[in-house]
């Protein structure tokens, strides 16, 4: 990411900060439920995000893979060297949200890992959040977001998506995620325990690519009763790249769906059972 465009990112709202992995069965039908890292080194990745940011390492699954755990977010792995960072793709960055942000970048700084602190001055009368941007294994850019207020170490805060103006729009009626007016450049949406923000031509390229084969390949939604709403998807002409199926050996819902713009996205039920 260059300095210019760290340096008009808005992000004003903070995310939820409950205790629980997801919050899916008491803030709503469908929440925010992981990222999935194509890693050329996973036990890099596991550094980052589990020893430096301060994730929690479980394991999943029959083969007991290894994930990351913060609130409202997990964060899985695949063993494959992906084609590219974040950066120049439709998902720009993911964001946490940390009571201290000095302590956390002196964290990042001794795990060696590059940090941009931009220094914005006040735009349109606002004063920019306190944050700065980490660049981890891979090129995966991590957003870290001071919340004075917030009572846990870390929590996940947001995702940041590149593309024209009407993916607000299509998230919004695809996933029910309802407005929120920020001061600032970007507009945003809302799901439990997450901001989903949209930044325009000013910090992303002409034309971002899809997630797919990149650091951040897909991401992921928890979604109650998930083989209605695939029909409900069909309905409105959504195609399916995976149809709804349901994995006994892992306990969860899946389907994949791709967004206009290229997010490969990932549909689960039960995701917010794993502890």
């Amino acid at each position: 990411m260059t300095r210019a465009a760290c340096a008009i990112i808005l992000v004003l709202s903070c995310a939820s900060t409950a205790s629980a992995q997801l919050t899916a069965a008491k803030d709503g039908p469908i929440v925010y439920g992981h990222h999935h890292i194509a890693a050329s080194d996973i036990p890099a990745h596991l550094k980052s995000f589990a020893d430096t940011l301060g994730g929690t390492r479980i394991k999943f699954g029959p083969q007991q893979v290894d994930v990351v755990k913060f609130p409202n977010v997990f964060i899985f792995f695949r063993n494959q060297k992906p084609t590219g960072g974040t950066e120049g793709t439709t998902v720009n960055h993911i964001g946490f949200s940390v009571p201290n942000l000095s302590q956390a970048l002196e964290k990042v700084g001794a795990g060696e890992y590059p940090v941009i602190t931009p220094q914005e001055p006040t735009i349109e009368g606002v004063t920019p959040p306190n944050h700065a941007f980490v660049i981890g294994p891979d090129e995966v850019i991590v957003e870290l977001i001071e919340n004075k207020q917030q009572t846990t170490p870390i929590a996940l805060h947001n995702v940041t998506f590149a593309g024209p103006k009407e993916m607000r729009d299509w998230y919004m009626k695809v996933f029910g995620a309802k407005p929120i007016l920020l001061p600032g450049r970007f507009p945003a949406a809302g799901l439990p325990g997450v901001v989903l923000n949209f930044m325009w031509s000013a910090v992303r390229p002409v034309n971002p690519v899809g997630t797919s084969g990149r650091s951040l390949d897909h991401i992921g939604f928890e979604v109650k009763d998930l083989e209605a709403f695939c029909k409900k998807l069909e309905a409105m002409g959504i195609k399916l790249n995976v149809t709804y199926r349901k994995s006994e050996a892992f306990g969860l819902g899946i389907a994949f769906v791709t967004d206009p713009w290229g997010t490969s996205i990932e549909l689960n039920e039960g995701l917010d059972k794993l502890q």
